[in-house]
């Protein structure tokens, strides 16, 4: 695999640690919640189970802190089992390493199942990692391998690429409205303080009803896999 590019405008060990230095200070729940230091083992599989290379900087911040490290859910009901309800740039959960590969492998799958009509611009791209999300992933945060950029996606809406140059400015962000030195709230401009929820379209709940009675794990809201749709039509011939 190819050297990662150096994109970022600082350390990110930096950042995060400005961001945990207040949790710790201010919200002890929270920063417990964020567990303890990542592996560079469990990187190095998780990354051969996604099929591609980690940047330097999100290896620093998992080496630092992996949420889901030596935890299990109890029962994995929702696409992201742990998480970690962090106030970040998005209102998403953060991800620990085994969620990031559950949301990474799920968000392929639908883009294979289910391409998307430009090929230019896909629903997801092979080289974004998500970084944090809702419990369905039907919305979240992703960082680009490639660029180190960190960008976002939405169900239906199609993702916006760009909006932090790394991760380092993500969490310097964070910990800029932490401690009070940027102003606003943390929506964001134009962002909801949650991902908004759609509203499930009422002709696709047939097809959802369905797929639950015959053991096809299907969302209440968002897309539904191109497979499912199948199988369900071929289920009225």
């Amino acid at each position: 695999m190819s050297e990662t590019p150096m994109h970022e405008a600082g350390d990110v060990r930096e950042a995060w640690g400005r961001v945990t230095a207040w949790l710790e200070r201010h919200d002890p729940g929270v920063f417990a919640a964020l567990g303890g230091p990542g592996s560079q083992a469990a990187i190095s599989r998780a990354e051969l189970r996604m099929g591609l290379e980690l940047p330097r900087e999100m290896r620093q911040w998992l080496l630092a802190n992996d949420i889901d490290a030596g935890r299990q859910p109890d029962v994995p009901s929702c696409l992201v089992t742990l998480g970690c309800d962090v106030v970040i740039p998005g209102g998403h959960l953060l991800l620990g390493l085994t969620d990031i590969q559950r949301v990474y492998l799920s968000q392929m799958a639908l883009e294979e199942m289910q391409p998307s009509s430009d090929p230019d611009y896909p629903f997801w791209r092979r080289e974004w990692v998500p970084i944090a999300a809702e419990r369905d992933g039907l919305y979240g945060t992703f960082l680009d391998t490639v660029t180190g950029a960190i960008g976002t996606w939405a169900e239906a809406c199609g993702p916006e690429e760009g909006e932090y140059a790394s991760l380092f400015a993500f969490f310097q962000d964070a910990a800029d409205r932490l401690e009070g030195v940027s102003s606003g709230d943390w929506r964001g401009p134009g962002r909801p303080a949650r991902s908004r929820e759609l509203d499930p379209r009422p002709e696709d709940e047939p097809i959802r009803l369905w797929a639950r009675t015959h053991g096809y794990l299907v969302n209440d809201r968002g897309r539904i896999p191109a497979a499912i749709r199948e199988a369900y039509e071929v289920s009225r011939r």
